[in-house]
């Protein structure tokens, strides 16, 4: 199968890597700008590149397309891919609204097309174990903290590279955060959620964007799942918090470290655990089978989201407190 990836920052990269453990050719490289994107082509061996997306989406060629751009570009490049009849992975979040999403997701089950989405911690085994006992009836989550905070002031990517594009804390991050929390308290449908409620900042004079965010999302099987982020924190953490009736179980992203009552041991690396969403999206394809993740199992996320970013709009009421 023949790969076109849409991206060469640190999640193309990533990907890229991945990639070269299995059978698949690294056919072509989509980037900005001419001279960075021959460089990474001529690294890591695509046989093409061209700063041209329709051009790339319009080759027989390709089979899939792999979108780690911009957040905003996710959305439209994935819809041109599956117009062009390519099976599509696409970075989180695999849209900016609710409705991009659903409509992403109807087009490629019309065109029978594979739509995966890059959300890597549904990948952790520690998690996809405590699901398995979960759905075993052994045992029973009933809180979810998931945490995201890191010192954004300047449009530098993960890398430290200085990106042409401005992040989106809600959208993208938010993205990771929500739909980890529906995942792992079972939460598979909006209309399992009994209430939420949020506080998102104003946008940043500086930056244009809100920098921080709380969600706090209840479910109608008495679970609670609490959301934060901010980009203006000088602390760089990445956690989740899982309290069952059996245990507490805390995943150190950033420290690849995973904690219990039995005390804290390994586990894989951030870009280890990453390099599992391609191989499992390229199975998906061989067996003809739905992705770990795909298009329609991150609608309800998506759907919070919308939820949560037209609350912020509104003008919030004047707290009543009684004396």
């Amino acid at each position: 199968m023949n790969i076109c990836m849409v991206g060469h920052g640190m999640m193309g990269d990533w990907h890229t890597t991945s990639l070269k453990e299995t059978d698949c050719q690294l056919h072509t490289l989509v980037g900005r700008r001419p001279e960075p994107t021959s460089q990474f082509a001529k690294l890591h061996g695509y046989k093409h590149w061209t700063t041209d997306f329709d051009q790339a989406m319009n080759d027989p060629e390709i089979d899939i397309v792999i979108i780690a751009g911009p957040s905003e570009t996710h959305a439209p490049m994935a819809r041109k891919a599956i117009e062009c009849q390519k099976h599509v992975l696409v970075e989180i979040p695999i849209a900016m609204s609710s409705q991009d999403a659903r409509d992403l997701e109807r087009e490629a089950k019309k065109r029978q097309l594979c739509l995966g989405v890059v959300h890597p911690m549904r990948h952790r085994k520690e998690h996809i174990d405590l699901l398995e006992r979960v759905n075993s009836g052994t045992e029973r989550v009933r809180h979810v903290h998931s945490r995201i905070f890191m010192h954004r002031l300047e449009n530098i990517g993960g890398t430290g590279y200085h990106r042409s594009w401005t992040d989106n804390l809600l959208w993208h991050h938010g993205a990771h955060l929500v739909d980890v929390g529906l995942w792992l308290t079972g939460t598979n449908s909006t209309t399992e959620i009994q209430n939420i409620s949020q506080h998102v900042s104003a946008p940043d004079p500086h930056t244009g964007i809100p920098m921080d965010i709380s969600i706090l999302i209840e479910t109608q099987r008495d679970q609670s799942i609490l959301c934060t982020g901010s980009y203006y924190s000088k602390q760089n953490m990445h956690d989740i918090l899982v309290v069952t009736d059996q245990d507490t179980y805390f995943l150190d992203i950033k420290a690849s470290t995973f904690t219990t009552s039995a005390g804290t041991h390994s586990i894989a690396s951030e870009q280890d655990n990453n390099a599992q969403v391609v191989k499992d999206f390229l199975n998906a394809i061989k067996t003809n089978q739905a992705p770990l993740v795909s298009g329609t199992t991150v609608l309800p996320a998506m759907s919070l989201l919308q939820h949560v970013e037209n609350a912020s709009k509104q003008t919030p009421k004047q707290l009543q407190i009684l004396d």
